[in-house]
């Protein structure tokens, strides 16, 4: 190794990044290859760049929220790596479906380039976990999905910009794809024209359910795509089924339950909400089964800042009265981005002490 020069040592034992000879204090275990970088940068200019690292947040989403060993074995994945770290998990069971919230850094080099970041190995990991435990075809749930890992999302966090999470998105892609023979579609800032994630899946039938009228099971698409995906083969694997991955701005995601079994006129609530619909802009919406005894609507907001969940749920009551049905108040299934900054903070934190 030059003196000059970044080693990523990826052996079967805890390594760290040298920065001309000199380990940094970030230090990760990985486990695939070595990465030599000559960078040509002074000590001063190399600390600098990993004391000011910039963080990312991805969300984890996976069709699996029953089977706790296949869950534990996707969250063993996820902690190999101690400097990605797990802020928050939800697991749903009506919907058969689980979200993790990851944080980590990205190292660049000096030319300001993103070069690397632990999210990558961890995802990685995680997505194996998954495909190794679970097979799409003995899956159903009332959540519309179209893989085991179903979406990866990567939104920048404080100082990070949305390039930098397009990039590690279609890093992450590309592994997907090749390693595991999973197509996958691209979407939003990590498309090449910046294709939304619902057109994508509207195009490929994901909020059609194939199953007693309001349930997902199995695969019930052809398995040669109707479209190539942008990474990964364009036959599908009907027990791994097909992957979405993208970049964007922070999407707040907020449900409301609607105290009936009614699942036509939760559809008509939910469309009369959404920007689709003529509703509310910048908000998406599900109708959805969610348990025995009620519905629920699934809201996106893809800009939390201008249209909150406060006009969301104030939309949903006046509509739902219309249809004679009570309202509870609605939930967020994850936390703000300050709160995840925080969380962050104390958790690293107390790993490192």
């Amino acid at each position: 190794m030059t003196n000059s020069s970044i080693l990523i040592s990826t052996h079967d034992f805890p390594s760290v990044i040298y920065f001309n000879n000199i380990p940094c204090e970030h230090g990760f275990k990985l486990h695939s290859r070595i990465i030599a970088m000559d960078f040509h940068c002074t000590n001063k200019e190399q600390k600098k760049t990993v004391d000011q690292s910039i963080l990312l947040c991805c969300k984890f989403f996976v069709s699996e929220a029953r089977n706790i060993a296949t869950l534990d074995s996707i969250e063993r994945a996820a902690r190999l790596n101690p400097e990605t770290i797990i802020v928050n998990k939800f697991h749903d069971r009506a919907y058969n479906r689980a979200r993790y919230t990851l944080v980590s850094y990205v190292l660049h080099d000096c030319t300001g380039s993103a070069v690397y970041s632990p999210l990558h190995q961890t995802v990685i990991a995680m997505a194996e976990a998954a495909f190794s435990a679970i097979n799409l075809e003995l899956h159903e749930g009332a959540h519309p999905r179209l893989g085991v890992v179903d979406d990866i999302v990567f939104h920048p966090l404080a100082r990070a910009s949305l390039d930098e999470a397009a990039w590690l998105a279609k890093a992450v892609s590309a592994d997907i794809g090749n390693r595991f023979n999973v197509p996958v579609f691209l979407y939003a800032a990590a498309h090449p024209t910046g294709k939304e994630l619902d057109t994508i899946r509207r195009e490929l039938g994901y909020y059609r359910p194939n199953f007693r009228g309001n349930q997902w099971a199995g695969w019930a698409m052809p398995d040669i795509l109707p479209q190539n995906p942008n990474e990964g083969p364009n036959v599908v694997s009907r027990a791994k089924g097909i992957s979405m991955i993208g970049a964007r701005p922070w999407v707040t995601l907020y449900n409301i339950p609607i105290l009936s079994t009614d699942v036509s006129a939760a559809r008509r609530i939910a469309r009369k909400v959404s920007a689709r619909g003529g509703g509310l802009p910048t908000v998406q919406t599900l109708g959805l089964v969610h348990g025995e005894d009620s519905t629920e609507i699934a809201c996106m907001l893809l800009e939390p800042n201008q249209i909150g969940s406060d006009r969301v749920q104030y939309r949903v009551e006046m509509l739902a009265a219309q249809e004679g049905l009570d309202v509870e108040k609605g939930y967020f299934t994850d936390f703000s981005p300050e709160m995840i900054l925080q969380e962050y903070m104390n958790l690293i934190s107390a790993n490192r002490s």
